[in-house]
């Protein structure tokens, strides 16, 4: 019997994304970073409270190696309906944020983004693999190693120590 040789990519930095302008993005170049990545909404109750709080860790640590990447996603009640261009415009106009903003894609069922296949992977939530909502948060070391998986509910200022571990500062 055949073994099946698929190629599984062992890190995070095997994948290729789009940026929110249809651009590819290797996820190479951000090794060396430590990562938040966060599926986003325009939408959503907790969207104000999340765009506010990651734009409030990003300035405070861009600097010293943080990255935040943001990949929206409509499956949840409907929440980012639009358009890339119109997630853009809404993420970068209205919440400002200067983060790095992907395309719009699925994080759960048969068509799902392979790098949130992977992220469920290594870190599976409370009740299953499954993203459960907007704004689940995953946290990724220097070396792309998923360190933890964040509720919805939880917000990004409460992650803030975590981050300052991974990049070796004080608050």
């Amino acid at each position: 019997m055949a073994e099946d040789r698929t190629q599984q990519p062992n890190s995070l930095y095997d994948f290729t994304v789009k940026d929110i302008r249809g651009n590819e993005v290797c996820m190479s170049n951000y090794r060396g970073k430590v990562l938040l990545i966060v599926n986003v909404a325009s939408k959503c109750g907790f969207t104000n409270s999340n765009y506010k709080e990651l734009n409030v860790l990003y300035q405070n640590y861009k600097h010293q190696g943080l990255e935040i990447l943001a990949f929206p996603c409509n499956q949840f009640a409907g929440q980012e309906p639009g358009t890339n261009e119109e997630i853009e415009e809404v993420a970068c106009t209205i919440f400002k944020a200067e983060f790095p903003i992907f395309e719009k894609i699925e994080v759960n069922g048969k068509n799902a983004a392979p790098i949130y296949k992977f992220l469920k992977s290594q870190k599976g939530g409370i009740f299953g693999d499954g993203i459960k909502w907007n704004f689940t948060k995953f946290l990724v070391d220097t070396n792309g190693k998923v360190i933890e998986r964040y509720a919805p509910t939880t917000s990004p200022l409460k992650i803030e120590k975590d981050i300052q571990n991974l990049l070796g500062v004080s608050s």
